[in-house]
């Protein structure tokens, strides 16, 4: 298949579900309040992030999954598919149970909720937890149908979760109750109907009981030292991405949460772009860096001009126009106190679209360890820009701050991929 065409699969797998969004966001707001529906984009922040708790072997199989088909070692497949899969079952259950220990004091006291939503805020992220594992081995299955550039089937069912993920909570409130708990249980529910179908699709490609065969200390070791690296980028990353929410939360409370996070996940959405082309440029890199430098150099330099021509229209409207959307879309009174936020990181998305090109191509390098380096770095200057940020200007601040990080991390990726010659 070609990089077009994978391309406009993943734009599919990720785009299209926010479709469903944009008409289940308000629909949710009106039903069950503002702090509710702030704790709910809480709830889904916590899922994802933990789920990272697969230390960065999703990204790994996929890296030397490629790299295996590539040079036409097939007999390696199942120990390494096999070792990567357990790897990840077990650190996902490690997952569940710190984000189990600690749903006492995110919904107590941490996150500031107020006392008429801690315990249904409690249930809510015992029932997330489950979750976790379900989603850790799922994106091993997913990094390995990537390296076999299938991006068919794993946007289907891209599309298919991302839609039970807006669509499921609106159906528990329209038919049967507005509990969290209920809305919780939907997703997690629907993570294991995608994980039986990432196993069945998998197993189709393997030959029979490739299950069977033994634990492969050697293929851990090999998956960890790519991996090792990226489960600092994997944890560290996100966190740069979702901390902002938390400190509004435990700062300014969780009833102001939700006239950030929904335009930031508004914002968030321009990314399909650039994620979808570099989750089909990764896989891609990293067979033909095997061989030809020449034609990765030339992929790395289409998809950068790809998505900075591509965004760049995009991210001016949504500065120009952010009131008059917001006003239309949610009502006057959430549009005054967001749109602003938007006009602001609105550049920053831009800076972020492109940066995601050169964190593709050096971690398709097999150099994961200078991107999970740039992320400590941002980690230890971002936390207190953010917190002052937040003190003196509230949620413009927040957004200020975010905007300079992701400029800084454009900036050192650029000069990084420079010296890979790329």
């Amino acid at each position: 298949m070609s990089l077009r065409r994978n391309t406009l699969w993943n734009l599919a797998g990720t785009g299209l579900p926010f479709v469903l969004g944009a008409i289940t966001i308000p629909y949710l707001l009106k039903k069950i309040g503002v702090e509710a529906f702030g704790v709910l984009t809480l709830v889904w922040a916590l899922i994802g992030y933990f789920s990272l708790f697969d230390f960065g072997l999703g990204r790994a199989l996929t890296q030397q999954v490629a790299s295996v088909l590539s040079s036409g070692q097939y007999s390696r497949l199942p120990g390494l598919l096999k070792t990567g899969l357990w790897f990840t079952a077990g650190t996902g259950i490690l997952g569940a149970i710190v984000l189990a220990g600690l749903a006492d004091k995110l919904s107590t006291d941490w996150l500031k909720v107020s006392v008429e939503l801690q315990s249904s805020t409690m249930l809510a992220l015992l029932i997330a937890a489950i979750g976790i594992p379900l989603t850790t081995v799922t994106a091993g299955l997913r990094g390995i149908l990537e390296a076999y550039e299938d991006f068919k089937v794993v946007n289907l069912l891209r599309m298919f979760l991302g839609m039970t993920n807006f669509g499921l909570p609106a159906l528990c409130v329209m038919w049967i109750s507005d509990s969290l708990a209920l809305m919780v249980a939907s997703l997690v529910f629907a993570r294991l109907i995608v994980l039986y179908c990432h196993v069945w699709l998998v197993s189709r490609k393997m030959p029979a009981r490739w299950h069977a065969v033994k634990f492969d200390k050697n293929n851990l070791k090999s998956l960890l030292s790519f991996g090792a690296w990226m489960t600092i980028s994997n944890i560290v990353s996100p966190l740069l991405v979702i901390a902002d929410r938390f400190f509004i939360s435990a700062v300014l409370g969780a009833a102001v949460v939700a006239y950030y996070t929904v335009p930031f996940e508004v914002l968030i959405r321009a990314l399909v772009i650039p994620v979808a082309l570099t989750a089909v440029l990764f896989p891609k890199l990293s067979s033909v860096l095997v061989n030809d430098h020449d034609e990765a150099r030339r992929l790395y330099r289409k998809s950068l001009k790809v998505v900075t021509l591509v965004l760049l229209p995009v991210c001016l409207s949504l500065a120009v126009f952010s009131k008059w959307g917001l006003t239309l879309w949610l009502g006057s009174e959430f549009a005054e106190k967001s749109w602003v936020i938007v006009s602001i990181m609105s550049l920053g998305l831009l800076l972020n679209g492109i940066a995601h090109v050169p964190f593709a191509a050096i971690q398709a390098a097999g150099d994961a360890r200078k991107t999970a380096c740039l992320h400590l770095f941002e980690l230890a200057v971002y936390i207190p820009v953010l917190y002052a940020g937040m003190k003196f200007f509230g949620l413009a601040g927040v957004a200020v701050a975010w905007t300079l990080r992701v400029a800084i991390d454009l900036l050192v990726l650029l000069v990084y991929a420079k010296n890979k010659n790329l």
